[in-house]
């Protein structure tokens, strides 16, 4: 046994750790001991570590016997010699979430994905779960925590219904569970306590989508057909793109002769706030080919736009994007979703986000027999099972089709 046991007040043991290898941070004086892997850079300032050495020992005391002693000695001596040792530490979650953690995945994430885990810590996990020590919270601490998400209330009207869906307390749960997941890659725990965390389950009717039929996709077409923005409704209608990818499409990305569009970036709301970044996978870079009616749509806004630069003269805003009011500003995201809704109220249809619009075009695509794969590809999907996930409803359609063919092959008449 590395280490011994001695009696002041209580019973208490010194282990032995040995010479143990660290990183240590120059910029900002942090030292990490260095358990499984070594870190590419400091958590906190990202700049580069340094490697040494230094000799180790961990105390602790209040055991009521000498035995109780030795055996925590004994616990503390497999656990380094397996490698799966732990400093003790009393590091808060709060502390961990807002000074460790956020500052060191801002630079690997999206704008958007940081301010959503930003939120997440801000608005629910910190007020409720900061105050525990990040070594002793459990998997108990979180389901109570997600339980309590679950119970608050809100009042719609007369009605008084949940504050949180389901769905919105997952997208907490995999915030805290990256969160956890990284302090053990950190050294901070040997095991995520959210591994052990049960988030509440979503049920169809929580993720159920809505779409329109054609003839009612065909009506709110019809009522803009004079709108400024109906190139833009028809962009989305015919290609299943999205909002951001739709105002982030620059003229030089149009192709009128091979009629066809590139998808090279997209522009996002952070806070309310505008800003350009790349689509979220590789396959969100790609080329969508164009129907005649969509493609004469463009043509016909890009004559308007040329006329309405030379009526504003120097005050013309050149910003090259396809989507823009008439002095040459680009639409903000949240502008044309809030005309879109007034659009739809205007043609007197069911009420659906703009974003359903995409998932209208994916469900009307796979429901008249587009291959799958080419339904995939235009809509970005990193991969196919993602489209035959998300618009399952829609491929019992092509079964029934293809027993139809099959069986009018094969049955005798």
């Amino acid at each position: 046994m590395r280490g011994h046991v001695r009696k002041r007040a209580t019973w208490e043991f010194v282990a032995e750790l040995g010479d143990q290898p660290v990183q240590r941070c120059p910029s900002c004086r942090k030292k990490f001991w260095v358990k499984r892997d070594r870190l590419p850079s400091c958590p906190l300032c990202r700049g580069p570590l340094t490697d040494s050495v230094e000799r180790r020992q961990e105390l602790k005391a209040g055991f009521k016997t000498k035995r109780e002693a030795e055996d925590a000695l004994g616990k503390v001596n497999v656990s380094v010699s397996g490698g799966t040792y732990i400093e003790p530490s009393k590091l808060l979650v709060r502390d961990y979430l807002k000074d460790e953690w956020l500052p060191a995945i801002k630079s690997t994430v999206r704008a958007t994905t940081y301010l959503s885990y930003k939120g997440h810590v801000e608005i629910h996990i910190n007020p409720e779960l900061g105050r525990f020590p990040l070594q002793k919270l459990t998997g108990a601490h979180i389901n109570a925590f997600y339980s309590k998400l679950m119970s608050e209330k809100k009042t719609v009207g007369e009605e008084e219904m949940p504050k949180y869906a389901p769905a919105t307390v997952r997208r907490v749960h995999a915030t805290l569970h990256r969160a956890l997941r990284d302090a053990v890659r950190w050294n901070h725990l040997q095991r995520s306590p959210a591994d052990s965390a049960d988030p509440p389950r979503v049920s169809a009717s929580d993720t159920e989508m809505k779409t329109w039929a054609a003839s009612q996709l065909q009506t709110f077409l019809r009522s803009e057909r004079e709108s400024r923005l109906y190139p833009l409704w028809l962009l989305l209608a015919t290609t299943g793109m999205r909002r951001g990818e739709v105002l982030g499409l620059k003229w030089d990305d149009v192709d009128f002769a091979a009629r066809r569009i590139a998808v090279r970036r997209t522009r996002v709301v952070t806070g309310y706030e505008c800003q350009v970044s790349e689509p979220k996978t590789r396959r969100g870079r790609r080329l969508i080919a164009l129907d005649q009616a969509t493609a004469a749509a463009l043509g016909s806004l890009r004559t308007t736009q040329k006329k309405e630069r030379l009526a504003w003269g120097p005050a013309w805003k050149d910003t090259g994007y396809v989507f823009i009011l008439e002095n040459g500003e680009p639409y903000h995201p949240e502008r044309v979703s809030k005309l879109f809704a007034q659009a739809t109220e205007k043609a007197k249809l069911p009420s659906i986000r703009l974003h359903d619009l995409r998932h209208t075009y994916a469900t009307l695509a796979l429901s008249v027999g587009i291959h799958p794969k080419v339904v995939s590809e235009r809509l970005g999907h990193a991969n196919i099972g993602i489209t035959l996930d998300t618009y399952s409803h829609a491929v019992p359609a092509l079964s029934e089709e293809a027993a139809s063919r099959v069986a009018a092959l094969v049955v005798p008449d």
